[in-house]
């Protein structure tokens, strides 16, 4: 058989009719015979092309509103009889079954229609039968049919057959084949995934995890790996939905620090900055406004910031970024941005700017993956989230109005930090962050040193956790930990509880003169 083969007839049913016309004009000045249904048909035939409808093709009318109208022989024969094969050739002259060269099928928008918030039975009548069937066929026979499943390969269709005489190559047919499997494979994906949250199974028997190429990557997190950006699954504002404003390509390691980052952000309620190095915050602060937050972060570890993500929970605005821009920054990512603030950073080329139109739901469900050798972990989404009324006060002393509210934003905080995570916190805003490490009271020193360099290099007398409060991610196995804290000027402490050495970790926190409350809650983050 020729690796070029002539196209000569089309099927063609889509619910995306972008380019359409204009594809199909193209068909039939090289005298490609079209055959179509529905809506199709009809914008094609409107806009005055030559189409078949394939009820006239088959014989055989489209039935039960809709649903029974490619489900035929004469069509699926059309794609699935092999070219060239003598058996196949005659069977399909006995039932006056003729080749179709083409296919260009999209389905039922059940992705889109599910996104809407579209009840259960308008969800079914949007999942695509006739569309899937035809798609595979006609990709299994790529030898001699040629399958369209987007729109954005409609241009090398017609590329290949100004080329070739009104043909296409098997090299094209091929890669044209693989794309319509990982349609059809993401689209039943899409599709289960829905049936499996409609009839309440969080981890069903079979899952399947599908995407779309956003973007190659120049490499991974090390220059000898390669990498891709994929985005799918329930539709969330972050990184996926964000339109890069200006700034030099995204990298691998910029994608995932900059959605550490935006996720962290969108924990607060009040004006917020998180600024992010390698996946960990170096700084985090609430403020009455975007700058005041800004200048809180940085001074917890202005070293570290350097190179780092700054995002922010609001709209950006031009103060703001005059301030960030006097930093070296990779990327900022906010939900919106003024005038001001765009034109604050075109200077910086490098410079990233991301917008995302939204802020993510800190307490929306939802699931996070994981691979291993030979699987993948999944879970769901830590959205767990403290209030004042589940704190447990421990201790002989009950923490101060203003303690507790850094308790709660240094806890919020810690559940972004990698574990062992210590997070010291005052006036809404992080001094210290250890992050990491072994053991935890080594973050907690780790945490405390970085503070008084960072006072040091601000010409403060004192370190900045002096008179702050404390937050662990999980509990304090030990005392050490917490008398490290102690050590560093902390007054009062957050941390889950739960350890066989609790009272003995309480007796030391009322020796020290300390506030301590338990949250019944871990937040750890390998």
């Amino acid at each position: 058989m020729s690796a070029s083969l002539p196209i000569r007839r089309a099927l063609i049913s889509v619910s995306d009719k972008t380019g359409l016309l204009d594809f199909a004009r193209f068909l039939t000045d090289h005298g490609v015979d079209i055959l179509s249904t529905g809506g199709s048909a009809k914008a094609m035939r409107d806009a005055g092309l030559k189409v078949t409808e394939v009820a006239d093709h088959t014989g055989f009318p489209e039935m039960l509103d809709g649903r029974v109208k490619t489900l035929h022989p004469k069509i699926h024969g059309g794609l699935l009889g092999i070219r060239g094969n003598a058996a196949h050739e005659a069977a399909m002259a006995e039932h006056e079954i003729a080749p179709i060269d083409l296919l260009v099928v999209n389905l039922y928008p059940f992705e889109e229609t599910v996104a809407r918030g579209a009840d259960f039975e308008t969800c079914v009548e949007n999942i695509d039968i006739g569309g899937p069937a035809l798609i595979r066929g006609a990709a299994k026979n790529h030898d001699g049919v040629t399958v369209l499943v987007d729109v954005a390969d409609y241009a090398a269709v017609k590329l290949e057959m100004e080329a070739n005489n009104g043909a296409t190559t098997l090299e094209l047919r091929r890669r044209l084949a693989a794309t319509a499997y990982a349609r059809t494979g993401a689209y039943d994906a899409a599709i289960s995934r829905w049936f499996a949250g409609q009839v309440g199974e969080t981890f069903p028997r079979r899952v399947v995890v599908a995407g779309e190429l956003r973007q190659g990557l120049r490499y991974g997190e090390n220059p000898h790996q390669k990498a891709a950006f994929y985005v799918g699954g329930p539709a969330r504002p972050g990184i996926a939905t964000a339109r890069q404003i200006q700034g030099k390509e995204l990298s691998y390691n910029n994608l995932n620090d900059t959605d550490a980052a935006f996720e962290l952000a969108a924990e607060f309620d009040r004006p917020a900055v998180a600024i992010i190095k390698h996946a960990n915050p170096c700084g985090v602060s609430v403020g009455d406004d975007l700058v005041s937050a800004y200048r809180a972060a940085l001074a917890c570890d202005p070293v570290s910031a350097f190179g780092g993500i700054v995002a922010v929970n609001r709209r950006l605005d031009g103060v703001t970024a005059a301030e960030i821009a006097h930093l070296f920054t990779e990327v900022v990512i906010a939900p919106e941005a003024d005038d001001d603030a765009i034109a604050a950073f075109a200077a910086k080329k490098n410079l990233r700017l991301l917008l995302t139109g939204a802020m993510p739901d800190p307490s929306a469900t939802g699931f996070t993956l994981r691979t291993v050798a030979g699987g993948q972990l999944f879970q769901t989404r830590d959205n767990g989230r403290i209030t004042l009324a589940d704190l447990k006060v421990v201790t002989k002393r009950t923490p101060t109005e203003a303690e507790l509210a850094d308790l709660l934003f240094a806890f919020r905080v810690c559940k972004h930090v990698k574990s062992n995570a210590i997070v010291y916190a005052k006036g809404g805003a992080t001094v210290g962050i250890g992050a990491g490490q072994m053991s935890r009271v080594d973050s907690s020193r780790i945490a405390a040193w970085k503070a008084r360099e960072a006072a040091e290099a601000a010409g403060l007398a004192e370190s900045a956790t002096v008179g702050s409060v404390v937050a662990s991610d999980a509990f304090f196995p030990f005392a050490d930990g917490l008398l490290a804290a102690a050590a560093a000027g902390a007054t009062a402490v957050i941390q889950p509880g739960g350890s066989v050495r609790d009272a003995e970790v309480i007796a030391a926190a009322d020796e020290a003169g300390l506030a301590m409350v338990f949250t019944g809650m871990r937040h750890f983050r390998h």
